[in-house]
Protein backbone atom coordinates (compact mmCIF):
# COMPACT_ATOMS: atom_id res chain seq x y z
CA UNK A 1 0.00 0.00 0.00
CA UNK A 2 1.13 3.55 -0.75
CA UNK A 3 1.75 5.35 2.54
CA UNK A 4 2.16 8.90 1.19
CA UNK A 5 1.12 10.63 -2.04
CA UNK A 6 2.92 13.89 -2.82
CA UNK A 7 1.10 16.08 -5.38
CA UNK A 8 3.44 18.44 -7.25
CA UNK A 9 2.07 20.76 -10.00
CA UNK A 10 4.56 22.27 -12.44
CA UNK A 11 4.07 25.16 -14.84
CA UNK A 12 6.96 26.80 -16.72
CA UNK A 13 9.49 26.22 -13.94
CA UNK A 14 12.41 24.80 -15.93
CA UNK A 15 14.84 26.87 -13.85
CA UNK A 16 13.66 25.41 -10.54
CA UNK A 17 12.21 21.98 -11.33
CA UNK A 18 15.60 20.16 -11.13
CA UNK A 19 16.07 21.34 -7.52
CA UNK A 20 12.53 20.28 -6.65
CA UNK A 21 13.02 16.84 -8.18
CA UNK A 22 16.40 16.30 -6.51
CA UNK A 23 14.78 17.05 -3.15
CA UNK A 24 12.01 14.54 -3.90
CA UNK A 25 14.65 11.91 -4.66
CA UNK A 26 16.21 12.66 -1.25
CA UNK A 27 12.78 11.89 0.27
CA UNK A 28 11.95 8.79 -1.76
CA UNK A 29 10.77 5.64 -0.02
CA UNK A 30 9.34 2.49 -1.54
CA UNK A 31 5.88 3.27 -0.13
CA UNK A 32 5.86 6.92 -1.28
CA UNK A 33 4.54 8.16 -4.64
CA UNK A 34 5.27 11.52 -6.29
CA UNK A 35 2.50 12.69 -8.62
CA UNK A 36 4.08 15.18 -11.02
CA UNK A 37 1.39 17.21 -12.81
CA UNK A 38 2.56 19.28 -15.80
CA UNK A 39 -0.05 22.01 -16.27
CA UNK A 40 0.68 22.41 -20.01
CA UNK A 41 4.08 24.09 -19.63
CA UNK A 42 5.50 25.88 -22.66
CA UNK A 43 9.19 25.79 -21.67
CA UNK A 44 11.44 22.76 -21.07
CA UNK A 45 9.54 21.61 -17.97
CA UNK A 46 7.82 18.70 -19.84
CA UNK A 47 11.17 17.22 -20.89
CA UNK A 48 12.51 17.55 -17.35
CA UNK A 49 9.45 15.73 -15.99
CA UNK A 50 9.68 13.00 -18.62
CA UNK A 51 13.21 12.23 -17.42
CA UNK A 52 12.04 12.32 -13.81
CA UNK A 53 9.29 9.82 -14.59
CA UNK A 54 12.01 7.35 -15.60
CA UNK A 55 14.54 8.16 -12.89
CA UNK A 56 12.66 9.20 -9.73
CA UNK A 57 11.44 6.27 -7.60
CA UNK A 58 7.67 6.43 -7.16
CA UNK A 59 7.12 9.07 -9.85
CA UNK A 60 3.75 9.29 -11.61
CA UNK A 61 3.77 11.76 -14.53
CA UNK A 62 0.50 13.41 -15.61
CA UNK A 63 0.06 16.17 -18.19
CA UNK A 64 -2.72 18.67 -18.90
CA UNK A 65 -3.41 19.47 -22.55
CA UNK A 66 -4.56 22.96 -21.55
CA UNK A 67 -3.40 25.15 -18.68
CA UNK A 68 -5.90 25.01 -15.83
CA UNK A 69 -4.06 26.73 -13.00
CA UNK A 70 -2.73 25.52 -9.68
CA UNK A 71 -6.08 24.54 -8.16
CA UNK A 72 -7.03 22.36 -11.13
CA UNK A 73 -3.56 20.77 -11.30
CA UNK A 74 -3.72 19.87 -7.61
CA UNK A 75 -7.16 18.32 -8.16
CA UNK A 76 -5.75 16.18 -10.97
CA UNK A 77 -3.11 14.92 -8.57
CA UNK A 78 -5.64 14.28 -5.82
CA UNK A 79 -7.80 12.21 -8.17
CA UNK A 80 -4.78 10.03 -9.01
CA UNK A 81 -3.41 9.72 -5.47
CA UNK A 82 -3.43 6.29 -3.78
CA UNK A 83 -1.75 7.10 -0.47
CA UNK A 84 -3.03 6.69 3.07
CA UNK A 85 -1.74 10.24 3.59
CA UNK A 86 -1.46 13.14 1.15
CA UNK A 87 0.59 16.29 0.91
CA UNK A 88 1.50 18.95 -1.64
CA UNK A 89 4.58 20.67 -2.97
CA UNK A 90 4.89 23.43 -5.57
CA UNK A 91 7.13 22.88 -8.56
CA UNK A 92 9.52 25.71 -7.68
CA UNK A 93 10.02 24.81 -3.99
CA UNK A 94 12.17 22.12 -2.38
CA UNK A 95 12.56 19.90 0.68
CA UNK A 96 15.10 18.91 3.31
CA UNK A 97 16.32 15.29 2.91
CA UNK A 98 14.18 12.82 4.84
CA UNK A 99 11.50 15.39 5.66
CA UNK A 100 8.53 13.35 4.45
CA UNK A 101 9.43 10.37 6.64
CA UNK A 102 9.33 12.72 9.66
CA UNK A 103 6.05 14.22 8.47
CA UNK A 104 4.38 10.82 8.17
CA UNK A 105 5.70 9.80 11.58
CA UNK A 106 4.22 12.95 13.14
CA UNK A 107 0.67 12.38 11.89
CA UNK A 108 0.79 8.68 12.71
CA UNK A 109 1.88 9.47 16.25
CA UNK A 110 -0.82 12.14 16.73
CA UNK A 111 -3.61 10.20 14.98
CA UNK A 112 -5.47 13.31 13.76
CA UNK A 113 -7.06 14.34 10.45
CA UNK A 114 -4.29 16.74 9.49
CA UNK A 115 -1.06 18.25 10.74
CA UNK A 116 0.25 21.74 9.98
CA UNK A 117 3.96 22.58 9.88
CA UNK A 118 6.28 25.57 9.86
CA UNK A 119 8.38 26.37 6.77
CA UNK A 120 11.45 28.25 5.57
CA UNK A 121 10.82 31.21 3.25
CA UNK A 122 13.58 31.85 0.72
CA UNK A 123 13.91 35.20 -1.05
CA UNK A 124 17.09 35.23 -3.14
CA UNK A 125 19.75 34.27 -0.56
CA UNK A 126 17.75 35.36 2.48
CA UNK A 127 16.15 32.71 4.69
CA UNK A 128 13.46 33.19 7.34
CA UNK A 129 11.38 30.79 9.39
CA UNK A 130 7.60 31.19 9.22
CA UNK A 131 5.55 29.42 11.85
CA UNK A 132 1.96 28.23 12.01
CA UNK A 133 0.15 30.98 13.97
CA UNK A 134 -0.96 28.51 16.63
CA UNK A 135 0.96 28.30 19.87
CA UNK A 136 0.12 24.80 21.06
CA UNK A 137 2.43 22.29 19.40
CA UNK A 138 1.79 18.57 19.22
CA UNK A 139 -1.67 18.95 20.82
CA UNK A 140 -4.66 17.51 18.94
CA UNK A 141 -7.61 19.94 18.81
CA UNK A 142 -10.80 20.59 16.82
CA UNK A 143 -9.65 22.88 13.97
CA UNK A 144 -12.74 25.11 14.13
CA UNK A 145 -11.66 26.07 17.66
CA UNK A 146 -8.59 27.90 16.29
CA UNK A 147 -10.24 30.01 13.55
CA UNK A 148 -10.69 32.96 15.92
CA UNK A 149 -10.00 35.64 17.12
CA UNK A 150 -11.07 37.84 14.23
CA UNK A 151 -8.46 40.55 14.76
CA UNK A 152 -5.38 38.33 14.96
CA UNK A 153 -3.57 36.02 12.56
CA UNK A 154 -4.74 32.46 13.13
CA UNK A 155 -4.38 29.05 11.53
CA UNK A 156 -6.81 29.87 8.67
CA UNK A 157 -4.54 32.75 7.64
CA UNK A 158 -1.64 30.32 7.19
CA UNK A 159 -3.15 28.92 4.01
CA UNK A 160 -0.19 27.08 2.44
CA UNK A 161 -1.45 23.65 1.37
CA UNK A 162 2.10 22.27 1.26
CA UNK A 163 2.71 23.13 4.94
CA UNK A 164 1.15 19.96 6.28
CA UNK A 165 -0.05 16.42 5.76
CA UNK A 166 -3.63 15.14 5.44
CA UNK A 167 -5.31 11.79 6.06
CA UNK A 168 -7.03 10.17 3.09
CA UNK A 169 -10.38 10.26 4.86
CA UNK A 170 -10.42 14.03 4.26
CA UNK A 171 -10.16 13.45 0.50
CA UNK A 172 -12.90 10.82 0.71
CA UNK A 173 -15.09 13.43 2.45
CA UNK A 174 -14.41 15.99 -0.31
CA UNK A 175 -12.41 18.32 1.93
CA UNK A 176 -9.08 18.32 0.07
CA UNK A 177 -10.14 19.34 -3.43
CA UNK A 178 -9.73 22.95 -4.53
CA UNK A 179 -12.16 25.19 -6.41
CA UNK A 180 -11.41 24.44 -10.07
CA UNK A 181 -10.14 27.35 -12.11
CA UNK A 182 -9.05 29.62 -9.24
CA UNK A 183 -5.74 31.08 -10.38
CA UNK A 184 -4.77 32.71 -7.10
CA UNK A 185 -5.88 32.49 -3.44
CA UNK A 186 -6.98 28.90 -4.16
CA UNK A 187 -5.77 27.91 -0.68
CA UNK A 188 -8.16 30.29 1.11
CA UNK A 189 -11.56 28.57 0.64
CA UNK A 190 -9.70 25.28 1.04
CA UNK A 191 -8.15 26.09 4.44
CA UNK A 192 -11.38 27.57 5.78
CA UNK A 193 -13.40 24.51 4.75
CA UNK A 194 -10.77 22.23 6.29
CA UNK A 195 -10.94 24.07 9.61
CA UNK A 196 -14.74 24.19 9.65
CA UNK A 197 -15.39 20.57 8.69
CA UNK A 198 -12.46 18.35 9.71
CA UNK A 199 -12.61 16.90 13.22
CA UNK A 200 -9.02 17.07 14.46
CA UNK A 201 -5.68 18.71 13.74
CA UNK A 202 -2.37 19.58 15.35
CA UNK A 203 0.50 21.95 14.64
CA UNK A 204 4.09 20.70 14.90
CA UNK A 205 7.41 22.52 14.82
CA UNK A 206 8.77 20.50 11.92
CA UNK A 207 10.85 22.36 9.32
CA UNK A 208 11.51 20.87 5.91
CA UNK A 209 9.73 22.83 3.16
CA UNK A 210 11.71 25.62 1.51
CA UNK A 211 9.27 28.09 -0.05
CA UNK A 212 10.77 30.16 -2.84
CA UNK A 213 9.51 33.77 -2.93
CA UNK A 214 10.15 36.38 -5.61
CA UNK A 215 9.95 33.97 -8.56
CA UNK A 216 9.37 36.12 -11.65
CA UNK A 217 6.71 33.80 -13.09
CA UNK A 218 4.77 33.55 -9.81
CA UNK A 219 1.33 35.14 -9.78
CA UNK A 220 2.30 36.99 -6.61
CA UNK A 221 4.80 38.88 -8.77
CA UNK A 222 2.55 39.48 -11.77
CA UNK A 223 -0.01 42.30 -11.79
CA UNK A 224 -2.37 40.82 -14.35
CA UNK A 225 -6.05 39.93 -14.22
CA UNK A 226 -5.42 36.49 -12.71
CA UNK A 227 -4.60 38.19 -9.41
CA UNK A 228 -8.23 39.28 -9.15
CA UNK A 229 -9.36 35.71 -8.54
CA UNK A 230 -8.82 36.47 -4.85
CA UNK A 231 -12.29 38.07 -5.01
CA UNK A 232 -13.93 34.85 -6.18
CA UNK A 233 -11.95 32.96 -3.54
CA UNK A 234 -13.02 35.18 -0.65
CA UNK A 235 -16.60 35.43 -1.90
CA UNK A 236 -16.63 31.66 -1.49
CA UNK A 237 -15.14 31.89 2.02
CA UNK A 238 -17.81 34.38 3.13
CA UNK A 239 -20.65 32.52 1.42
CA UNK A 240 -19.76 29.13 2.91
CA UNK A 241 -19.02 30.57 6.36
CA UNK A 242 -22.43 32.29 6.33
CA UNK A 243 -23.99 28.82 6.02
CA UNK A 244 -22.01 27.40 8.96
CA UNK A 245 -23.73 26.55 12.24
CA UNK A 246 -21.45 29.09 13.95
CA UNK A 247 -21.87 31.78 11.30
CA UNK A 248 -22.53 34.56 13.82
CA UNK A 249 -19.20 33.82 15.48
CA UNK A 250 -17.06 33.06 12.43
CA UNK A 251 -18.32 35.60 9.87
CA UNK A 252 -16.54 38.57 11.49
CA UNK A 253 -13.21 36.81 10.94
CA UNK A 254 -14.01 35.96 7.30
CA UNK A 255 -15.21 39.49 6.48
CA UNK A 256 -12.33 41.22 8.26
CA UNK A 257 -9.77 39.05 6.46
CA UNK A 258 -11.44 39.76 3.10
CA UNK A 259 -11.27 43.49 3.85
CA UNK A 260 -7.61 43.26 4.80
CA UNK A 261 -6.76 41.51 1.52
CA UNK A 262 -8.68 44.10 -0.53
CA UNK A 263 -6.83 46.89 1.30
CA UNK A 264 -3.50 45.16 0.71
CA UNK A 265 -4.08 45.03 -3.05
CA UNK A 266 -5.29 48.62 -3.17
CA UNK A 267 -2.21 49.70 -1.25
CA UNK A 268 0.06 48.27 -3.96
CA UNK A 269 -2.19 49.06 -6.92
CA UNK A 270 0.67 50.55 -8.94
CA UNK A 271 1.96 47.04 -9.72
CA UNK A 272 -1.19 46.25 -11.68
CA UNK A 273 -1.68 47.02 -15.35
CA UNK A 274 -3.91 50.12 -15.64
CA UNK A 275 -7.00 48.31 -16.87
CA UNK A 276 -6.56 45.65 -14.18
CA UNK A 277 -6.21 48.36 -11.52
CA UNK A 278 -9.54 49.85 -12.61
CA UNK A 279 -11.15 46.42 -12.53
CA UNK A 280 -9.67 45.78 -9.07
CA UNK A 281 -11.39 48.90 -7.73
CA UNK A 282 -14.77 48.15 -9.30
CA UNK A 283 -14.80 44.46 -8.31
CA UNK A 284 -13.65 45.28 -4.78
CA UNK A 285 -16.35 47.94 -4.38
CA UNK A 286 -18.95 45.38 -5.48
CA UNK A 287 -17.49 42.82 -3.07
CA UNK A 288 -17.91 45.22 -0.15
CA UNK A 289 -21.55 45.69 -1.08
CA UNK A 290 -22.10 41.91 -1.13
CA UNK A 291 -20.75 41.40 2.38
CA UNK A 292 -23.13 41.31 5.36
CA UNK A 293 -23.28 45.04 5.99
CA UNK A 294 -23.55 44.97 9.78
CA UNK A 295 -20.58 42.62 10.00
CA UNK A 296 -18.70 44.86 7.56
CA UNK A 297 -19.41 47.94 9.71
CA UNK A 298 -17.92 46.20 12.74
CA UNK A 299 -14.91 45.00 10.73
CA UNK A 300 -14.11 48.50 9.47
CA UNK A 301 -14.49 49.94 12.97
CA UNK A 302 -11.91 47.44 14.22
CA UNK A 303 -9.26 48.28 11.59
CA UNK A 304 -6.58 50.97 11.67
CA UNK A 305 -7.56 54.38 10.30
CA UNK A 306 -5.60 54.08 7.05
CA UNK A 307 -7.16 50.80 5.95
CA UNK A 308 -10.62 51.70 7.23
CA UNK A 309 -10.60 55.04 5.37
CA UNK A 310 -9.44 53.40 2.15
CA UNK A 311 -12.19 50.80 2.33
CA UNK A 312 -14.96 53.21 3.35
CA UNK A 313 -14.08 55.40 0.38
CA UNK A 314 -14.25 52.38 -1.90
CA UNK A 315 -17.54 51.29 -0.34
CA UNK A 316 -19.14 54.57 -1.47
CA UNK A 317 -18.04 54.01 -5.08
CA UNK A 318 -20.97 53.43 -7.50
CA UNK A 319 -21.11 49.91 -8.91
CA UNK A 320 -22.78 48.90 -12.18
CA UNK A 321 -25.36 46.11 -12.11
CA UNK A 322 -23.08 43.94 -14.28
CA UNK A 323 -20.13 44.23 -11.90
CA UNK A 324 -22.33 43.79 -8.82
CA UNK A 325 -23.54 40.46 -10.17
Amino acid sequence: MVKLSVIVPFYNVQQYAPDTLRSLRANAREDFEFILVDDCSKDETPEILERAARELPGAVHLRHETNGGLATARNTGLDAARGEYLTFLDGDDWLAPGYYAQLVASIEQLGCDFVRTDHVQCTARARSIHRVPHGRRGVVMPPRDVILPADRSTSVDYAYAWAGIYHRRLADQGLLHFTDGLRTAEDRPWIWRLHREAESFAAVGLLGVFYRRGVASSLTQIGDVRQLDFIRAFDQVVRETAEDRDADTLLPKAVRTYCAIISHHLGSIERFEPQVARKLKSLSAAALKRMPQGVLDDALDSMDIQRATRLRRLRRRPVSAEVAA
